[in-house]
């Protein structure tokens, strides 16, 4: 059964396409995946992410639809049950242990692909990818959620033999696509965004409708397709607390300390968020007034690599670029889906996002989205915090002007007010030619170097596009 629902107007067509049915959702990635695939590359295709996020779904979709002789190997169930593939030595030895569960389906490379999933559970296997490749007998494709931390223990690293790409739960326009909001609008609010002019009153309250959705339904794609099927917030409940559970208990390559301290850390985050600094208080972690980043530094790696944690790094001096003053003491951590803090806050109450609550400041809500956007969409995230000048929630770099960009995030009707903000603008030693401000608010306007942009135009905002190429004389 469908419904439509559609808004026509002299700029665009805008429909929502309601389906009760199953579908697969689109993503992003699905384009790096099926060129890989379908033209093949010089080195082996892997996509890191953390768990739950769907790669392993689209993986295998793509890779079955293209290949007569489709491979997959869970290593990490390889792990816990016959460990067929544990201390595999070298390319022959792989090759030994594949044909015992699939050897009548090892054929030729244009129509045998090796799908290795969650390859984190041998790291050892890394190294092993290059050999793979240089013997080049079947295609691969490879997918982790540890791999940072899996490379990290690893003696021979694989070299120029493996490109590793990012993915991420369904950022915001996404989760459009996932609710059949057609191309011709997202390429409409795209064009708006470019020209900084504003959407009509009715797209835009379309737009804060289906942005307020995501806030409670998140990214993770079991959320999305419960949402999609059935519309019940229970039951999108349910599967995000499954998610959150697995990613707090996930830590299985560390002793019970360590994974007891990670499971601390990872349940403290939504408070670290809800205090006035919003940065990780290390004396929280075991109620230890001494205690120092420095001691925990396995289990924020853990939490960061792994993809279930985004991190904001604090600097000293806010100049371009931003690394050269990094701060590795002073640390925001954020979930890696907004989906499951709101679950965490609201649990089944849709009012504190749907409707607009005096008593409910969905600032920590707003700040996570918008972190979750940036880093999907490539962005390296720092904030500045001065006792003097006050704090910026978002510094990134732009390349393409050399200077920094700092980004503000208002979920209230005060969005043009920050104090903090305007001080760091116009501090002639940080060389700020422009400033960000997102909001609910519809209209786009300039004020100096401020830019106030609705809420849900973080998703069109990108890293500085690297050129096909650069000559030097």
């Amino acid at each position: 059964m469908y419904f439509f629902y559609v808004y026509i107007s002299e700029k665009c067509i805008f429909a929502l396409l309601f389906l009760t049915e199953k579908c697969m959702l689109r993503r992003k990635i699905q384009e790096k995946i099926i060129d890989y695939l379908k033209n093949g590359s010089n080195k082996i295709l892997v996509l890191n992410g953390a768990r739950q996020i769907g790669k392993s779904y689209i993986i295998r979709h793509e890779g079955q639809n293209r290949f007569e002789n489709y491979i997959e190997i869970d290593l990490v169930e390889d792990k816990k049950g016959d460990r067929v593939f544990e201390g595999t030595r070298n390319k022959e030895d792989f090759y030994l242990r594949l044909s015992t569960i699939a050897g009548d389906r090892m054929k030729e490379r244009g129509n045998t692909l090796v799908f290795l999933d969650e390859i984190q559970a041998y790291p050892e296997m890394l190294t092993l990818l290059k050999f793979l490749k240089q013997d080049d007998r079947f295609t691969y494709i490879v997918s982790g959620s540890q791999l940072g931390i899996a490379l990290d223990q690893t003696l021979s690293k694989p070299g120029g033999k493996v490109e590793v790409v990012n993915m991420y739960q369904l950022d915001f326009e996404e989760f459009l696509w996932a609710n059949n909001v057609g191309e011709e609008f997202i390429d409409h609010a795209r064009k708006c965004f470019e020209q900084k002019t504003a959407l009509s009153e009715a797209l835009h309250r379309k737009m804060m409708e289906l942005f307020k959705l995501y806030l409670l339904v998140g990214g993770l794609p079991d959320a999305v397709n419960t949402f999609i099927e059935t519309r019940n917030i229970v039951r999108v409940r349910a599967a995000q607390e499954e998610v959150y559970n697995l990613y707090k208990g996930d830590a299985s390559q560390y002793d019970k300390e360590h994974k007891l301290k990670i499971e601390r850390i990872y349940e403290l985050v939504p408070s670290y968020l809800e205090n006035k600094k919003k940065r990780v208080r290390f004396k929280q972690i075991e109620d230890k007034e001494q205690a120092r980043a420095a001691h925990y530094q396995d289990e924020f790696e853990y939490l960061v690599k792994s993809g279930i944690c985004n991190e904001v790094k604090a600097i000293s001096n806010p100049k371009f670029p931003l690394v050269e003053s990094e701060s590795k003491n002073l640390l925001k951590l954020y979930l890696n889906d907004v989906g499951l803090l709101t679950r965490l806050l609201y649990q089944y109450n849709i009012t504190a996002i749907m409707e607009e609550q005096k008593s409910i400041n969905l600032g920590t809500v707003y700040e996570l989205v918008v972190c979750s956007e940036l880093s999907a969409h490539g962005f390296p995230l720092f904030y500045y915090d001065n006792k003097k000048k006050g704090e910026v929630e978002f510094l990134v770099n732009d390349y393409d002007s050399l200077s920094v960009v700092p980004i503000e995030v208002k979920s209230g009707k005060d969005y043009d007010l920050h104090a903090s903000l305007d001080t760091f603008v116009e501090t002639p030693d940080y060389n700020i030619l422009k400033a960000i401000v997102l909001s609910n608010e519809r209209e786009i306007r300039q004020h100096g170097k401020i830019a106030y942009l609705p809420i849900y135009f973080a998703m069109f905002l990108r890293p500085s596009t690297p050129p096909d190429e650069v000559m030097i004389e």
